[in-house]
């Protein structure tokens, strides 16, 4: 049995995996990690905790805490020149990320095959991962809700308001709603001009549903990826 967490900036998920499959999966805001100890009450013992956690020290402390009143002991990823059949090619392989790690071994598990790997979060990034399991680089750019908070907070004039996608918006809550799904989508579609012929881009992460139905390339929405990836990271450990 393994629990994997993926603790972004706003939100931490796990998911309680065993025999092929996710038997719990939860979320929990990253300002209330208290409530872990609450979820995690009827769990039986783990046979190995792996997370991935880019919400900085003082989280990890926070949860470090928890994971000692539990008796657990994790193992924190970070990215690696190689494992699980993914190549890092970042000069220096400790920088890329622990999610956009998992997520890469994740999306690799999936398809074994050229993709591009998006995460749709806090910040959306959009990584290249070739055929022969290559991670040749990729992007990062402010995620759909934090393009329209920075609007709200650095304007005088423009709201942080719901907003709908239109064709031709006639109000500026959906001109801001429709402006920053486009810039999305047309990030994603322009890193995705780049892809091998046959990719796949698997999209995931909180905003992935609102987006994804704005592209015009082949898209494949996959839950949990990087809980996929940590799973593979897991079981790769006691091979």
């Amino acid at each position: 049995m393994i629990l994997a967490i993926d603790c972004g900036n706003s939100r931490l998920k796990w998911g309680l995996h065993e025999n092929g499959g996710w038997r719990r999966t939860g979320a929990v805001p990253v300002a209330e990690l208290a409530r872990l100890e609450k979820n995690w009450r009827r769990i039986a013992p783990t046979d190995k905790v792996v997370v991935a956690n880019v919400a900085g020290r003082s989280v990890r402390r926070r949860l470090d805490a928890i994971f000692a009143r539990r008796s657990l002991a994790p193992t924190w990823v970070e990215g690696k020149r190689r494992e699980c059949g993914v190549t890092n090619g970042y000069g220096k392989p400790v920088q890329l990320g622990a999610d956009r790690w998992a997520a890469l071994i994740g999306a690799w598990s999936i398809l074994r095959g050229p993709c591009l790997v998006v995460a749709a979060g806090t910040a959306t990034t959009a990584d290249v991962l070739r055929s022969d399991g290559t991670f040749t680089g990729g992007v990062i750019l402010p995620g759909l809700e934090l393009m329209k908070r920075s609007l709200a907070h650095s304007t005088a004039g423009l709201p942080l308001a719901k907003g709908r996608f239109s064709g031709k918006p006639s109000n500026t809550a959906d001109a801001i709603e429709t402006g920053c799904l486009l810039a999305q989508a047309g990030a994603i579609e322009r890193a995705f001009a780049t892809m091998e012929p046959g990719a796949v881009c698997v999209l995931s992460g909180g905003a992935a549903d609102r987006i994804a139905r704005h592209l015009g390339i082949s898209v494949r929405l996959v839950d949990n990826l990087v809980l996929e990836g940590l799973v593979r990271i897991a079981e790769e450990a006691v091979k």
